[in-house]
């Protein structure tokens, strides 16, 4: 099978070739590491923050559970809602599963009056706290979180592999510098 003009031009710093120099090699080692951790290192840091934020929302659902309370206070409705339910911050009573009475605060929807009888959210600790995330929620999240962790890894090994590159090509212009302080002399202007 011949080879096509295309991966020979692809792979001409893996030739032995006698215009290859050492900079080339170097620079093919840089580029083949830098697409292998993105590669590697961003499918492994992608799948273990997704896995672990996964873990985390799965033992939130397992360590809040609802409660029902009193609203103490009157919480008008806003003006300024467009379209969602609007919420707000409201002192609330409620009896733990010992027995005791706590009071505190937390988001309810506007438009409740003193008395009324709203859903809050406790952790194991009987503090007020959000509504743990839904499994469907959970899972969406875990996997936005999961490829951003990926393409943050992406960014600065990309941006490492640019810096090193730079380096070399700094390098190689310096090097041509002082070929060309060899070199250009010899050259003089002569003319008959």
């Amino acid at each position: 099978m011949p080879r096509t003009g295309y991966s020979r031009k692809l792979l001409w710093r893996w030739r032995n070739n006698p215009l290859r120099r050492r900079h080339d090699i170097v620079e093919a080692w840089i580029v083949l590491a830098t697409w292998t951790v993105v590669a590697v290192g961003g499918t492994v840091t992608g799948l273990v923050t997704a896995h672990t934020a996964d873990e985390m929302f799965a033992r939130q659902r397992t360590e809040r559970h609802s409660v029902r309370a009193v609203l103490l206070n009157d919480v008008p409705r806003s003006t300024g809602a467009l379209g969602g339910t609007d919420r707000r911050p409201a002192s609330v009573r409620w009896t733990t599963p010992d027995g005791s009475t706590r009071t505190g605060q937390t988001l309810v929807s506007t438009g409740l009056k003193a008395g009324a009888r709203v859903t809050v959210w406790q952790n194991g600790q009987g503090r007020l706290t959000l509504a743990p995330t839904g499994s469907t929620e959970a899972a969406i999240e875990s996997g936005f979180l999961g490829t951003a962790a990926a393409l943050a890894l992406a960014g600065l090994v990309f941006g490492a592999g640019a810096v090193a590159r730079w380096r070399l090509d700094c390098r190689r212009f310096d090097e041509w510098d002082r070929e060309w302080d060899l070199v250009g002399p010899r050259w003089g202007h002569k003319t008959s």
